[in-house]
């Protein structure tokens, strides 16, 4: 008999909660998008309202219960998006959020001292990104706010702060911080000196897949949950997202959303004194993901699709590019040159003059797939050279890879076989699923699934596109 969770996947546009059982399926869903607002004391600062994200949430849970009185919830689990925090004060509540789009610790960067042992204990390089930089640009505004921190955690993590009442953090969220020491696993008192933090107001740390705690009462009534309702712990959503594709030691895999990381997860921890990677705590804090990532890739194909597809659907669209076969424009919309450590700041299409009569819109949206294809291609090719991992297939996950066209092109590009397993597209409900099945002792999903294959192919229109977009885009940048 199926157990039944609710997964909460928090992202950075919009947000989710899942009705979801232990075999994978997916009874029900509720989505909202994420409201944020500027503070225009800093040239580029955005932060959120914990009480208004919590009241989405909970509504979805309360929506989804209703509509199926019959399923009585065993546990809850919460992914979220990285590089995201909520801080609490004393009483426990959640008073101010600071997202991954929040760049408030742009300003005070060049303050951080010995940033390169920074990055040797955090393995990231000191940017804005990371919630370090960001209570360090919320501390020299609102010192007063500020001292009101009792503690903070991550997105996911604070999902299980309203189901239990605990105030913890997984690994894979912590090494976000940049405060997170990966070789030791513990909160680094020297990264935390250099950003002129206070460690105290850093969470306990736990692994995915532990109990944070029994939900508390009033949500088990609430919601009509199981008298042993437990809340596991889940992740950051990368992480959780290739919990999906089972990636292990040496393998490689490539999560297409709005970013498209392309990551190897690693034994031993890895340090670039070049600094060309991101490496990152995986699950538990127990072996090491080293990623590059070509920044926003899939949310430019959403928008060039509002902007040009119409009144075409996708598969219309998925036609038309399979019967391709010469390009007229190549496009650069990818934002990071990751092994440089450097954003593209321009791009655009780029194409002959006079502008040719056959040009249509099916060749823009291709030329944006094409330029996501090739951006992903570009830090597989990177991070296979420096970490030396050859896996034998490319293992991929995330809703990008709803497009056939995009799969035939990594797959073409790579030399090298694509692997998907079904549920791909919703790969965080599946990982976190399969994250409550291994807490509670249910069967592992991942094992029943079927692939998805795609094989490669050589001297494609992709193979002929490639030159072109790489001197196109290194001209503009």
């Amino acid at each position: 008999m199926s157990r039944y969770y609710l997964a909460v996947d928090l992202g950075t546009g919009n947000s989710r909660v899942a009705l979801v059982s232990s075999d994978g399926t997916i009874m029900d869903m509720r989505s909202f998008t994420n409201t944020y607002y500027r503070d225009e004391r800093y040239e580029d600062a955005q932060y959120f309202l914990p009480g208004e994200w919590e009241e989405a949430i909970l509504r979805g849970c309360r929506e989804l219960c209703g509509a199926h009185p019959e399923i009585h919830v065993s546990a809850v689990s919460a992914a979220g998006a990285r590089q995201s925090i909520v801080l609490l004060d004393r009483s426990g509540k959640a008073f101010y959020g600071l997202p991954n789009i929040d760049n408030r610790g742009r300003a005070y960067m060049g303050e951080v001292p010995d940033q390169e042992e920074i990055y040797r204990i955090s393995g990231k390089w000191v940017t804005e990104d990371f919630a370090a930089a960001k209570l360090l640009g919320f501390r020299k505004l609102y010192p007063e706010q500020y001292g009101k921190i009792d503690k903070i955690t991550s997105l996911s993590e604070w999902i299980a702060q309203i189901f239990t009442g605990r105030i913890v953090i997984e690994p894979s969220q912590a090494c976000e911080t940049q405060l997170y020491d990966i070789g030791t696993r513990e909160w680094s008192e020297k990264v935390c000196g250099c950003y002129g933090l206070d460690m105290a107001i850093l969470p306990e740390l736990c692994p995915a897949g532990m109990k944070a705690g029994p939900v508390l009462p009033k949500y088990r009534r609430l919601l009509g949950m199981m008298e042993d309702a437990v809340f596991v712990i889940g992740g950051a959503d990368t992480q959780i997202a290739l919990r999906q594709t089972d990636i292990g030691v040496g393998d490689i895999a490539i999560v297409s959303g709005t970013t498209s990381p392309v990551v190897t997860l690693m034994k031993e921890q890895f340090y670039d004194p070049l600094q060309r990677v991101w490496t990152d705590a995986n699950l538990g804090g127990q072996t090491y993901q080293i990623e590059m990532n070509p920044g926003v890739t899939g949310l430019n194909y959403q928008r060039i699709c509002s902007m040009l597809a119409g009144n075409l659907d996708y598969d219309a669209l998925e036609e038309a590019y399979s019967k391709k076969t010469a390009f007229r424009c190549t496009a650069s919309f990818s934002s990071l040159l990751f092994y440089e450590r450097r954003g593209l700041r321009r791009g655009g299409f780029f194409m002959r003059s006079p502008l040719d009569a056959a040009v249509d819109r099916t060749d823009f949206l291709w030329s944006v797939l094409g330029d996501i294809a090739c951006s992903i291609y570009e830090q597989y090719t990177n991070l296979r050279a420096l970490t030396g991992n050859r896996s034998d297939c490319v293992l991929g996950c995330g809703g990008g890879f709803q497009s056939r066209s995009l799969c035939q092109m990594l797959s073409d590009l790579t030399g090298s076989e694509l692997h998907l397993r079904a549920g791909f597209d919703q790969a965080t409900v599946q990982g976190l699923t399969q994250v409550c099945n291994e807490c509670l002792g249910e069967a592992n999903i991942l094992t029943q699934q079927r692939k998805i294959v795609y094989r490669p192919r050589e001297g494609q229109l992709i193979h002929r596109y490639y030159p072109e977009w790489f001197e196109h885009r290194n001209r503009v940048n």
